[in-house]
C-alpha cells in the first residue's frame, strides 16, 4: 500500500508541476478520411400514389401518400 501511495503522490506532483508522461496523453479518435456522416436515402416508391415507407423487414406501406394515420400498413 505504501508503494501505491508513493506512486500516486509522484503522479500528482508531476501533474501539478506541468510535466506529462508520454503514455498518459489522451488518445484522440479520428474519423477515417473520406468517410462522411451517414445520411438515409429513401428510394422513390414504385407507385407514386402510395406512401412507400419501408419497414425494417423491407416491406413498404400501402397507404396513400401523405396519409393522416399514425401507423403504416405494410404488405
Amino acid at each position: 500500500m505504501d508503494d501505491m501511495r508513493a506512486m500516486r503522490e509522484a503522479r500528482y506532483e508531476a501533474a501539478k508541476s506541468g510535466a506529462t508522461q508520454p503514455t498518459a496523453a489522451p488518445k484522440l479518435r479520428r474519423q477515417a478520411p473520406g468517410r462522411a456522416e451517414r445520411t438515409e436515402v429513401v428510394p422513390e416508391s414504385p407507385q407514386d400514389g402510395l406512401c412507400g415507407h419501408r419497414a425494417i423487414s423491407g416491406r413498404t406501406c400501402t397507404r396513400d401518400k401523405g396519409h393522416a394515420a399514425k401507423s403504416h400498413r405494410y404488405s
